[in-house]
């Protein structure tokens, strides 16, 4: 067994029950990885202090053996962030198409429509609700 393989195998039996990384952890990483960047060009030691902070609460989240109360504060993050990815990525999406399509909302369950820019003004039926309503594109 090469230096190498027993260093792998002892990593991995050192984190046997362990917690691991999960989207907090992550995020916490990337932005103590920041405030540290920041600290360094802007030379602010606070801004430090709180990037070894997050490294430090990152770590402690990663080898913790209590994986309940990590589940618990990884799906409050994903409660309280989960959307914004979905978000993001529809904007982007309205933004590419807005030459091409009008968005709208429905008045009654605001849901969001689109509709073929040029066709004129349409009689709209949402997908959802079933609500008739007359938009111009």
């Amino acid at each position: 067994m090469s230096f190498m393989q027993k260093i792998r195998e002892g990593l991995s039996r050192f984190m046997q029950g362990r917690y691991g990384t999960d989207q907090l952890g992550m995020f916490t990483l990337i932005t103590g990885l920041v405030l540290s960047l920041i600290a360094s060009f802007a030379r602010v030691p606070l801004l430090s202090f709180l990037g070894l902070g997050l490294y430090v609460l990152t770590l402690f989240r990663m080898l913790s053996r209590n994986k309940e109360a990590r589940l618990k504060e990884n799906r409050r993050y994903l409660a309280i962030t989960g959307d914004i990815p979905v978000q993001c990525r529809q904007a982007w999406k309205r933004f590419k198409n807005r030459k091409d399509y009008k968005y709208f909302k429905c008045p009654n369950c605001k849901v969001l429509l689109r509709l073929k820019r040029g066709c004129g003004e349409k009689e709209i039926t949402c997908v959802r609700c079933g609500h008739k309503f007359s938009q111009k594109a």
